[in-house]
């Protein structure tokens, strides 16, 4: 026990100093980068190859430029000491950046003080600030979590998928939470705006649903009056899964045939080996392909026909 509690002081002393190193870090890369924009050549690509050349990748780099930026601007606005830095684990600083300006005060002004910041500490200020103040919910829910009748961590979730929703499903998801302001029914709506939010948004994706005049939201409500509403956004998912499956697999079949065809000029009797290989990919070039399944599904083969269609063979989709 002694082991492992000097081993936690230990390393969030590294994560500390790691903190500023990674902020003047992000502070250089960020002067590299406005250099190249000002007088580099190429839009930029000096700035990435001098990513290059030190093995940063360019993720990395912009998520240490943020971090800069992100300490600058609490510095800047005065509620946080420069050497109060110190007192945050690096995920911590970049969860208070991010948070609502009242939390960020808050946790300002706990690390002014000589306060070690967690992460915990950061993310239970942000869902108690949110569950108390967020005008997504019900007044109910936020008199009950202030009463510490609520979790905030359980009323936060519901927050952010509410957020997701159009305003009609946000208002009746409210109404079942005024008729039913307990911790039970929180977490079934929150699953719900969660479920709502997933299918909405695959829908528009999928090409399937856009043509003819079906009434997506109607069938939105029937599936949550059968309370299938996981069900429906599963299939909606798995269906656009499939279509942009579809579409890759197009692209390769048509890239193979024009491959294939080329190989099969360039070769003749004198590579009896190279048609033969030619020969075998017809099972996956030609209008109708074979699939092994492999033995998983028993050795079975799945046979798929592609045919072309022109645009006016087929009913297009409606314009957003």
């Amino acid at each position: 026990m002694e082991f492992l509690a000097r081993l936690e002081q230990a390393w969030a002393v590294c994560d500390r100093f790691d903190l500023h190193t990674e902020i003047w870090r992000g502070r250089i890369l960020r002067a590299v980068r406005d250099r190249e924009k000002r007088g580099g050549e190429g839009r930029g690509t000096g700035f990435l190859q001098w990513l290059r050349e030190r093995e940063i990748s360019k993720t990395r780099a912009y998520t240490l430029i943020q971090l800069a930026e992100s300490a600058e601007r609490m510095l800047a606005d005065g509620v946080l000491e420069e050497n109060s830095v110190n007192q945050f684990s690096k995920r911590a600083f970049l969860d208070t950046a991010e948070a609502d300006p009242e939390v960020q005060l808050m946790i300002s002004e706990a690390a002014n003080e000589g306060q070690q910041i967690t992460r915990k500490q950061v993310r239970r200020l942000a869902d108690e600030f949110t569950a108390a103040t967020s005008p997504l919910l019900p007044e109910e829910i936020r008199q009950r979590t202030a009463e510490n009748l609520l979790p905030p961590r359980a009323v936060a979730p519901l927050v952010k998928e509410l957020a997701k929703l159009p305003e009609e499903q946000q208002r009746d998801l409210r109404q079942v939470l005024r008729e039913e302001p307990e911790l039970d029914r929180v977490r079934e709506v929150t699953n719900t705006a969660r479920w709502l939010s997933k299918a909405g948004e695959a829908a528009l994706a999928v090409r399937a649903l856009q043509q003819g005049g079906l009434d997506f939201e109607k069938a939105l409500q029937e599936a949550q009056r059968l309370e299938a509403l996981g069900l429906l956004a599963d299939a909606v998912g798995q269906a656009q899964a499939l279509e942009s499956a579809v579409l890759k697999l197009h692209t390769s079949w048509r890239r193979l045939n024009g491959l294939q065809e080329r190989l099969w000029v360039e070769s003749g009797s004198s590579t009896p080996h190279l048609r033969e290989l030619l020969t075998a990919l017809q099972s996956l070039s030609g209008s109708t392909l074979r699939v092994s399944l492999g033995e998983l599904a028993g050795g079975k083969r799945l046979r798929l026909q592609l045919v072309e269609e022109s645009p006016d063979q087929l009913e297009a989709p409606p314009l957003p």
